[in-house]
């Protein structure tokens, strides 16, 4: 099924009792998404980070960053916070970033932390730089799995309810990619 979103065509990946997950592939033109993905690129302050997964420390397959809105960010992601929430229409107040250098880079398939989100709001996630296949499955039987290419420039919304319905992941892959960013929009409790 597709929807408008302000006169543009966007892809419903999901839309029942389970919740709804949209995909607008031209969210930022491309002369936008680039620009922005090289701002972003120098000016965020990247972090490594390793987590305890199969009984020992690994390294995570990606840098990070992240904001709150009441903290200074750089430019240009107060623009698009403001952005994402007039699109969107939801109060974002929070704003993660991640960076794939390569085809290494990775994410498992995982549900955002629901005590990290207000209840009821969206995530949205802009993809910037290589696309890069985000593979989305239901977590109980009848099982589906959606499998959408996040092009730069594309912006993806997930309603509340798909955390508790689906996990979403950016498998490894064998084919060589250049680095590709995700900038994503969260409205977090007490704020």
């Amino acid at each position: 099924m597709q929807i408008g979103f302000f006169g543009e065509v966007a892809r419903r990946l999901v839309d029942d009792e389970s919740g709804c997950i949209t995909y607008r592939p031209h969210f930022l033109d491309e002369r936008e998404a680039l620009r922005t993905f090289e701002q972003l690129r120098e000016r965020v302050e990247w972090h490594s980070e390793r987590r305890w997964m199969y009984e020992r420390e690994v390294d995570v397959p990606r840098l990070t960053s992240g904001y709150r809105d009441t903290e200074e960010m750089p430019e240009p992601l107060p623009r698009l916070l403001a952005r994402g929430r007039a699109e969107v229409r939801a109060p974002f107040n929070a704003v993660g970033l991640n960076l794939y250098r390569d085809e290494r880079d990775s994410v498992a398939p995982h549900n955002d932390h629901l005590y990290e989100l207000e209840t009821g709001e969206p995530i949205a996630l802009i993809s910037l730089g290589e696309t890069r296949r985000m593979t989305i499955r239901s977590k109980s039987q009848p099982r589906r799995t959606v499998d959408v290419d996040l092009e730069p420039g594309s912006l993806l919304v997930m309603s509340y309810e798909t955390q508790l319905h689906y996990d979403h992941g950016v498998p490894k892959q064998r084919k060589k990619a250049g680095p590709r960013m995700s900038v994503v929009f969260r409205v977090r409790p007490g704020s």
